[in-house]
């Protein structure tokens, strides 16, 4: 088999065969083909497409070309989540506990954030001490003891990923509805979870920006999923604006801590209680999404999502005591009121730019190298729909260098757009697929 064939056939409009492909990830992986062929690939693919059998087997091929993570020594079912990702989406942070303690065992990998803000193992990083460098049998032990763990994603998951990815960042190939699925779905499949309930944004602040473009990766994705004999599901949640109200590492920790008391912003708890609703579905703990909706109210009701997270923190070696009072997570040096310039309704925001205020401000990663300032960020008064007057508070920004907040400041006030008239409303949960 050589690879040049390979490249003819997929440039050609043909099918690339399961034992094909798997040649191709396997001997890309051991570097055995030069990255100058893996690219014409790419490049073939992108402009040829792939059939759905070709995705899956492509994905299965990438998930199998490093470490499969066994997760059978955990009993119960394990629903794993995932999230395209967005501006303050700290949903991990709460629906984890949530599902936990309705009795669905949780063990997840977790990445680090490079972007406009932290991942969510840099938020857990908030409570002091906090550490994800768990072996894979502590992991197995800490899901039997409390029903949830959290540990770094290593090197040996899906390594023909990051290699593939790698050059598709470089030569204009990132942008292909097969491959992006495959990506996501390789680390998903090689994490172990029985279920997999996927959260797909679509807006400004996603990386789908439109909404026929969010639901065609969600069918891609559970197709692939359930092809490879996962359950899986896909929400399509709105990312036109930031979730939630907190922007910034800590004070999303703050966010999701205040929801786990009850007290969480209308949208971030609507995705918490889909998302975690299919997870209860799909793991077997609710018939349906009136009673695992219940259930999910009930744990926030009597306390026991919150204590489970403040289990889960103290397990990881971090202090959760900032659990019970979140004063104790890290506070900026300085805050400042952003008012309104006009009065009228708040028509639209520019997601993605006030996630890039949280990363002038030092909430995030502009290498992987960079360090971030778990405290800076922004906490959002006004949303888009509502009525503003002059010199109102749009948000209080939070940081620590005065030079950086007032650069941070400018750029967000460009973000908002006003009208004379509230704009129309559209659901914030766009579509399911099971």
């Amino acid at each position: 088999m050589r690879m040049y064939d390979l490249i003819v056939k997929k440039r050609n409009g043909g099918a690339v065969s399961r034992d094909e492909l798997e040649y191709m990830i396997g001997e890309s992986t051991q570097d055995r083909i030069p990255d100058y062929q893996m690219s014409a690939m790419m490049m073939a693919i992108y402009f040829r497409g792939m059939t759905e059998e070709e995705t899956l087997n492509l994905t299965m091929a990438m998930a199998h070309s490093g470490e499969i993570l066994d997760l059978s020594g955990i009993r119960g079912i394990k629903v794993d989540k995932h999230s395209t990702g967005g501006v303050g989406d700290k949903t991990s942070l709460a629906l984890i506990p949530m599902v936990s303690a309705c009795g669905i065992p949780v063990a997840k990998m977790s990445g680090r954030g490079l972007g406009h803000t932290g991942g969510t193992i840099d938020k857990l990083e908030s409570f002091p001490g906090f550490s994800t460098g768990i072996s894979t049998e502590q992991f197995t032990r800490q899901v039997n003891r409390i029903g949830i763990a959290i540990m770094g994603q290593t090197k040996d998951l899906a390594p023909a990923d990051k290699k593939i990815y790698a050059l598709r960042d470089v030569t204009a190939t990132v942008d292909n509805m097969s491959l992006i699925a495959s990506s996501i779905m390789s680390k998903k499949l090689a994490a172990g979870a029985d279920a997999i309930v996927l959260d797909v944004k679509t807006g400004s602040g996603a990386f789908m920006k439109k909404e026929e473009d969010a639901f065609a990766l969600a069918e891609e994705m559970v197709r692939i999923g359930n092809g490879a004999g996962r359950r899986t599901r896909a929400v399509i949640s709105d990312m036109d604006q930031p979730l939630g109200r907190a922007v910034g590492n800590a004070l999303e920790v703050k966010e999701a801590i205040d929801t786990l008391q009850g007290n969480g912003p209308e949208d971030f708890v609507e995705l918490c209680m889909t998302l975690g609703s299919q997870m209860l579905i799909c793991g077997g703990a609710a018939g349906d999404e009136k009673q695992a909706r219940s259930m999910l109210e009930n744990v926030i009701a009597d306390g026991s999502a919150l204590r489970r997270l403040a289990e889960f923190v103290e397990a990881q070696g971090g202090d959760a005591s900032a659990v019970w009072d979140p004063q104790l997570l890290p506070q900026a040096q300085e805050t400042w009121q952003i008012l309104s310039p006009a009065e009228g309704y708040v028509s639209h925001i520019a997601c993605d730019e006030i996630g890039i205020c949280s990363l002038i401000l030092g909430g995030g990663r502009e290498t992987k190298d960079s360090c971030i300032d778990l405290s800076v960020g922004f906490v959002l008064q006004k949303k888009t729909g509502d009525a503003v007057q002059k010199g109102d508070i749009l948000a209080v920004m939070h940081g620590s260098d005065a030079q950086k907040m007032e650069q941070a400041q400018k750029r967000f006030l460009k973000a908002y757009q006003f009208s004379d008239h509230a704009p129309a409303k559209l659901p914030f949960i766009r579509g399911i697929i099971s």
